[in-house]
């Protein structure tokens, strides 16, 4: 006998994204053991920027081997830690968050609570404010994960707001205003909206213009804003990073009830490249949120430990300018490198400014425009070619034929070998529309909207 949680299949495991990452784990790929596994296109992690991180420890060894000023502090770290965190931690987060953002806002450490990861963090939120069969916006596409996190065991349902292509995937207020009329026609109360900002999978930073339709939408609503800013240290290119916070102080409202309806989940998983650390943290005004959510972290803390060595990581401010430069360097130089590399095989992806990973557009690879389409050619990928990438309808896309792809959980060498395989991929399809003419050709769908994709130079 287990209980109805334990024995439904709603967790969303049965997700074509969470199906990708069960047959790469059957036969990943390997230059040396395995050449012809399946290369991990499915994993945005960013492992560009290791050796700042290793190279800071190698010279700080204080840090990782549990010292201050040459004594040891284990047993201080070994005992018990109430869920509040470290204040120093805290302290050090706060202003490592203001930093990303150019110092434009600032963030009270009192009013941060430590989760472990950013799962837990928008877990959290839900539980704090919102009832089972509630529901929350979420503009598409959005994070396969978030109908495990959000949904499975807080009973809080996902109405999305459907965004497309036409506009480069933008939220538009008629967007916002159709998803709530929907979930009032399915007598869902709406408590807010999620969004990922940097947006994950699109890889774009949300404009001024869209911040003004949620912060609008809140207002006329009533509702709440989570703005889940993970990706926010990865912007490699204009425009820059606007926090929701920066965009409601610019508006003057820091006095009005929206103000206590906004919250930021932030963590070190993308930024730093420590997802196994499991940092992550809900920014909030509110103080009851703060306070219900710093009862709930006791379900998921932070180690001791691990406080204490990023801690004294994030207080070398002349090692985290540096870091957060030359991360943003070397990821705007790998997708431009990921990038080129499709182009080079036909296929283009949406213009993009952060994160780890492209909305690629392979609709012309698709025998007809529906997701049944899409799901053969996924498979194909996966299972004949050896790329475990992400199909668009993973992420609730209105439109086939979008797919996710990650550049920066592998090294140039594995990427070099991904980029074979889409060539392969592509090749024979290639020589079947050869044949077509050029009139056709040129209506096919690959071409439409053109303005909405990368446009790299030749090489």
């Amino acid at each position: 006998m287990l209980s109805k949680k334990a024995s439904c299949d709603s967790h969303g495991q049965d997700s074509s994204y969470f199906l990708g990452w069960q047959e790469y784990e059957k036969n990943p790929y390997d230059p040396v053991q395995n050449p012809n596994g399946i290369i991990q296109m499915g994993l945005a992690e960013n492992q560009l920027s290791f050796d700042l991180v290793e190279s800071w420890l190698a010279t700080n060894p204080d840090a990782l081997e549990l010292k201050r000023n040459g004594g040891s502090v284990f047993r201080e770290l070994a005992l018990f830690q109430d869920y509040h965190g470290f204040p120093a931690f805290k302290n050090e987060l706060v202003e490592f968050m203001a930093e990303m953002r150019g110092n434009r806002v600032k963030f009270d450490p009192n009013n941060l609570v430590l989760t472990a990861g950013s799962t837990s963090a928008n877990e959290t939120l839900m539980f704090c404010l919102a009832e089972p069969g509630e529901a929350f916006l979420l503009p598409t596409p959005y994070y396969p994960g978030f109908d495990r996190d959000l949904k499975w065991r807080t009973g809080v349902e996902i109405v999305p707001i459907q965004c497309t292509s036409e506009n480069g995937f933008k939220i538009t207020a008629p967007a916002l205003e159709e998803a709530y009329q929907r979930a009032q026609e399915f007598n869902l109360k709406v408590k807010g909206v999620l969004v990922t900002n940097p947006s994950n999978p699109l890889g774009t930073t949300m404009t001024t213009l869209e911040l003004n339709h949620l912060i609008d939408f809140a207002v006329a609503k009533e509702i709440h804003i989570i703005s889940d800013e993970i990706y926010s240290g990865t912007v490699f290119n204009s425009p820059s990073f606007v926090s929701i916070v920066e965009a409601v102080t610019e508006r003057n409202l820091e006095d009005t009830e929206l103000w206590n309806r906004v919250h930021i989940v932030y963590s070190l998983s993308k930024d730093l490249g420590l997802p196994g650390f499991r940092v992550g943290m809900i920014y909030s005004n509110n103080q009851t949120v703060v306070s219900a959510a710093t009862k709930m972290s006791s379900f998921g803390l932070v180690s001791s430990q691990t406080q204490y060595m990023l801690s004294q990581m994030l207080k070398d401010k002349k090692f985290t300018a540096n870091y957060l430069k030359e991360n943003q360097k070397r990821l705007r130089k790998r997708r431009q490198m990921f990038v080129c590399g499709l182009k080079g095989a036909g296929i283009r992806c949406l213009k993009s400014n952060a994160g780890l990973f492209c909305w690629v557009d392979m609709r012309h690879l698709l025998k007809s425009n529906t997701f049944e389409a899409e799901k053969e050619l996924w498979m194909k990928v996966v299972c004949e070619f050896g790329l475990n990438i992400s199909p668009g309808s993973s992420c609730h896309c209105s439109e086939p034929g979008w797919f996710r792809m990650c550049f920066a959980n592998m090294s140039e060498d594995t990427l070099d070998v991904a980029m074979q395989r889409v060539k392969a991929l592509v090749e024979p399809t290639m020589v079947h529309q050869s044949v077509v003419s050029k009139s056709t050709w040129l209506q096919t769908k690959w071409v439409f909207q053109l303005a909405s994709y990368d446009r790299e130079p030749d090489r």
